[in-house]
């Protein structure tokens, strides 16, 4: 506590004065860009790694960066906190991207791997319900990366998997349709502060350097 009280203090001495005209134009509104589905780990910090600021990313954080799909009747099978924020950022805010972001060393991934049932947090235990289908598919023999551990290569299987969870919302599938909405996958790398990204011909995350930064932006222009 000491160290956010002592950050907030330096903020409003250092930082806050470039920040001010900023924020008094949010204040009457926000306009981000992406929706940026991300993992609460404390370790993964969007803005910092994606140079971003206030009012660029409207951000959903959880244990693992999870979607509970969509059921028939239009409704999420789980929490519903994660459709809402993916509802509200499409229709009210109408951002073009959603960024699906999960990363290395991934706590509830590692519970996933050693057996989710041996949890003794009822509520958590149940969360993590959501990531089972990745797990099923690394047991089966998916793999992106042979070269990760079994807990990161789940972590990158999961991000796919997440990405079909977010399909399965009709109001999702309808953008992707008219071209309004573009979904990427990503992952973050703690030990190197790296990005990768998803690359659907190379079937692997590929390092997001510059080269492939360049990639994707003349894809989202076509």
């Amino acid at each position: 506590m000491k160290k956010l009280i002592n950050g907030i203090t330096e903020f409003r001495k250092k930082v806050l004065p470039g920040y001010r005209d900023t924020f008094a134009r949010l204040a009457l509104g926000q306009s981000p860009d992406a929706l940026f589905i991300a993992c609460s780990d404390s370790r993964v910090v969007p803005n910092l790694f994606a140079s971003t600021d206030p009012g660029d990313l409207f951000v959903v954080r959880n244990v693992g960066n999870l979607i509970p799909p969509c059921s028939r009747n239009g409704f999420s099978v789980g929490d519903e906190s994660e459709a809402a924020a993916i509802e509200f950022s499409i229709t009210q805010l109408r951002v073009s991207s959603i960024i699906i972001c999960g990363h290395s060393e991934c706590g509830a991934m590692q519970s996933l791997v050693k057996n989710r049932n041996a949890i003794s947090s009822p509520n958590l235990r149940s969360w993590l319900q959501y990531g089972e289908p990745a797990l099923q598919k690394m047991l089966d023999g998916f793999e992106i990366n042979p070269g990760l551990q079994p807990h990161n290569q789940l972590s990158q299987i999961n991000v796919l998997e997440q990405k079909i969870h977010l399909e399965s919302y009709p109001i999702v599938q309808d953008l992707i349709k008219s071209g309004n909405l573009r979904i990427c996958s990503w992952w973050f790398d703690i030990a190197t502060a790296d990005v990768y990204s998803y690359n659907d011909e190379k079937r692997r995350f590929v390092l997001l350097d510059d080269e492939e930064a360049a990639r994707i932006l003349a894809e989202s222009s076509n």
